[in-house]
């Protein structure tokens, strides 16, 4: 197997880059299958951020509050800055994707450049299945398989989202993050986007999602599209990126990276503890004026059998 050093990729994939990113700019659902949620143990990792959009650092545990559906939660143990996190990667290769894939793959490698040396990272790519490209590693070197990768068949945008959750579930790092390199049109999976949702929920994984649709698309389904991809972000306490390519896009993963880097980790167990399944809000608080508090809009509490 060939293997290639972060900056012989760059060398060979530049041009190519380049070129797309210029002309770019000019089914039925089976959800049986359980979701593991730990219901003793909620996980929250928060972004927090200064007005002028910097990661605001230095931050303690007494200047943060949890509160789930309202009432306050004791925090439990707090981690801060400089701690490993553990990524999964998933690159949409299907055939709606045929002259995205070069551009999806560069902002990938942008997202790898950037890792520190504890940080891991793993490539699944997704069409009509999910497929592992590369496991966790600390992505000094891709193989070979990166390169040959072409887009066709339909898409399993859901699956993908599962298929990263349940890798990042039993990793050791408390940071998790899913990061969606698509134009958001799920034609195949098996799971819902709910099911999906709940999944990287259950595995404490943020998500964050690069819109990969033409800039010149303004159809309907393109906005129906990016509201999945939006949805996803958002509720886990992720980011959504929306860029036309190029120096736009390289920046927007090197803030990724960054964020990841310096992200709050908050564990609590919560005060309700009924077993029904139910949605939980969470809302993540500081007491240091004018901070904005990013991270995940709740969980789902695990569910006795009957």
């Amino acid at each position: 197997m060939k293997f290639y050093s972060m900056k012989a990729v760059a060398r060979r994939i530049a041009p190519a880059f380049f070129v797309l990113c210029l002309a770019v700019a000019a089914a039925a659902q089976n959800d049986d299958e359980p979701i593991k949620i730990d219901s003793q143990l909620v996980v929250i990792n928060a972004t927090v951020t200064a007005s002028d959009g910097k990661p605001a650092t230095g931050l303690k545990k007494s200047h943060f509050e949890v509160l789930e559906d309202g009432k306050l939660q004791q925090i439990e143990f707090f981690l801060s800055e400089e701690t490993p996190f553990a990524a999964v990667i998933l690159l949409d290769t299907s055939g709606s994707m045929e002259e995205r894939v070069s551009m999806a793959r560069s902002a990938a490698i942008e997202f790898l450049g950037g890792l520190r040396t504890d940080d891991v990272a793993a490539i699944y790519n997704f069409d009509s299945k999910v497929s592992l490209v590369q496991d966790f590693s600390s992505a000094h070197y891709l193989v070979d398989g990166f390169f040959d990768l072409k887009s066709d068949g339909m898409t399993v945008l859901n699956d993908a989202v599962l298929a990263g959750a349940k890798a990042l579930q039993d990793r050791p790092e408390k940071r998790r993050a899913i990061i969606i390199l698509s134009d958001g049109a799920d034609t195949r999976s098996s799971a819902s986007s709910d099911k999906a949702l709940r999944a990287a929920l259950a595995a404490n994984a943020v998500i964050y999602t690069v819109d990969m649709s033409a800039v010149s698309d303004n159809s309907r389904g393109r906005m129906q599209n990016q509201a999945v991809l939006k949805g996803f972000a958002e509720r886990s306490g992720g980011r959504f990126v929306s860029t036309p390519g190029g120096r736009a896009l390289s920046d927007a993963f090197k803030k990724i990276v960054a964020e990841l880097g310096v992200q709050y980790t908050i564990g609590y167990s919560p005060a309700n503890s009924a077993k029904d399944g139910k949605w939980r809000e969470i809302e993540v608080n500081t007491s240091r004026e004018g901070l904005t508090v990013r991270s995940r809009k709740g969980y789902y509490a695990s569910k006795s059998k009957k």
